[in-house]
């Protein structure tokens, strides 16, 4: 998900928020959680009136294991950016905090596209360093933020020189 904040637009900034898109919210997830529960249970209830008497043990591991995935993929989705252009830099944010901020000259920043394990990844890149952003977008968004970032780089090239 690419959230532009317009509030900073005013000041000559431009921001992007970042996030993974998300299909299920905390409350849904917990159903879902109850729902693979319910089914695993009954299913072992039934093995065990046939005769499967550590089927309920197996079910109660299954949905334990099951539930630390989930809640482990929740937390991974937690993961945000925060990318602010303005006149003088480019700064790139982990939110919550990970990895150390970046900020490169605006200036001198080129955004790159490039092509590994079958998608293509957006880079930006100055002073012999780069840092990739928006990784855990889907492909047709990291193209888009790769179009947005190149023409609001312009824009901002363009509004510096008009000023000077």
């Amino acid at each position: 998900m690419i959230e532009r904040v317009s509030a900073a637009a005013d000041a000559g900034q431009v921001t992007w928020l970042l996030a993974p898109n998300r299909a299920l919210g905390r409350d849904d997830l917990r159903k879902v959680i109850g729902a693979l529960t319910a089914a695993a249970m009954l299913t072992a209830l039934v093995a065990a009136w046939q005769g499967n008497v550590f089927a309920p043990l197996f079910a109660l591991l299954e949905v334990s294991c099951i539930a630390v995935a989930f809640a482990c993929v929740r937390r991974a989705g937690g993961r945000r950016e925060r990318i602010t252009l303005d006149a003088r830099s480019v700064r790139i944010e982990s939110l919550p905090p990970h990895a150390a901020a970046v900020a490169f000259p605006s200036a001198w920043v080129r955004v790159c596209t490039r092509e590994w394990g079958g998608h293509r990844h957006v880079l930006l890149a100055a002073s012999g360093r780069e840092r990739e952003v928006g990784a855990f977008l889907g492909d047709e968004e990291r193209m888009e933020l790769s179009e947005e970032l190149k023409t609001a780089l312009i824009g901002v090239m363009q509004s510096s020189r008009g000023n000077k």
